[in-house]
């Protein structure tokens, strides 16, 4: 057995090539300490990352596949560049997803996104790649699990840490997997059957998965998603867009109706940067929704500096103080 093992590898991607001779490389966590470079394996670790390769090479047969290499839970898929090597990407599964308030946001908005539990709607969560949006997906459900309870339904590609089973004494989670960007629709429709408290959809991709989101958004279940987006109101803007592909004019009423709350994060070396907005709960009518229905998009920053301000002052985030 090497001295270092794969599970003292801090990476999240890890870079293997099956046929060349190429050196494995990774990356680290995205965080304060690290900005996500690629690196090559360190010398100590060669020959752990030697073994998994060897194991690789007899095992892996499709163009994806789910393992566990040494206690290291992970998903791989491969490829043959243009060199003519054949690489091996995987992305390490993790057991638990970080308290909520070890994510980095502002003591302050901690409560206000566990609050967010108990309602319905949709949370989208946005950023660029990295910037760990399926972390703080992953955090917000594990907590209203173990919490308040209820049944959750997870669809992902891939499964990036371990919700299945058990939360708590009364919450439980179903996770599935999908491959192709038409499953996610489906998944989603099916996943109604289970009649789930949460739904997490790992990444907005197609219009019909953005119908089905709003649909479950305004039938009584809380669900939650990530987008890549630079800013909140790009987010909120492509989420129309892709919505509007499916139900047309329907798209902005329905996202003001559902959207509980909008969120996009940054991690930076100093820390996690958020802007975010929630919406009230028992005010169909404001501001902020009007700007939605009425695709102002670009008239919702004044409204989130607002909630922002009022947060950083008094620790509310509605002007009728009531949370």
């Amino acid at each position: 057995m090497p001295e270092y093992k794969l599970c003292d590898l801090d990476f999240v991607d890890l870079y293997v090539c099956l046929e060349g001779t190429a050196q494995p490389h990774y990356h680290k966590q995205v965080s304060s300490s690290s900005d996500g470079a690629d690196m090559e394996v360190p010398q100590e670790y060669l020959e752990a990352v030697s073994q998994l390769t060897s194991f690789l090479r007899t095992k892996f047969v499709e163009e994806e596949m789910g393992l566990t290499f040494e206690g290291v839970r992970m998903r791989a898929a491969k490829v043959r560049t243009a060199g003519g090597f054949l690489w091996a990407s995987l992305r390490k599964i993790n057991s638990i997803p970080p308290a909520l308030e070890k994510l980095g946001f502002i003591p302050q908005l901690v409560p206000h996104l566990r609050k967010l539990g108990k309602r319905t709607g949709m949370i989208l969560l946005c950023g660029s790649t990295g910037q760990g949006k399926t972390t703080t997906c992953c955090s917000l459900l594990a907590d209203y699990l173990n919490t308040l309870g209820g049944v959750a339904f997870t669809i992902e590609d891939p499964v990036e840490y371990d919700l299945e089973g058990r939360h708590g004494e009364n919450g439980f989670c179903y996770q599935t997997e999908v491959r192709e960007d038409e499953e996610w629709g489906k998944m989603l429709k099916r996943s109604m059957r289970w009649h789930p408290r949460y739904i997490l959809v790992g990444e907005l991709r197609t219009p019909e998965t953005a119908n089905q989101l709003l649909r479950a958004a305004t039938t009584g279940h809380l669900t939650m998603t990530t987008m890549h987006a630079g800013t909140v109101e790009e987010a909120l803007e492509g989420f129309l867009q892709l919505a509007s592909q499916a139900i047309g004019e329907q798209a902005p009423i329905l996202l003001s109706t559902g959207l509980t709350a909008v969120i996009h994060q940054t991690v930076t070396a100093h820390g996690l940067q958020a802007q975010f907005y929630i919406t009230e709960p028992l005010n169909p009518a404001s501001p902020f929704r009007n700007c939605v229905r009425e695709r102002r998009i670009g008239q919702t920053r004044t409204f989130m500096d607002q909630q922002m301000s009022m947060l950083l002052q008094n620790g509310k985030i509605f002007k009728d103080g009531s949370a």
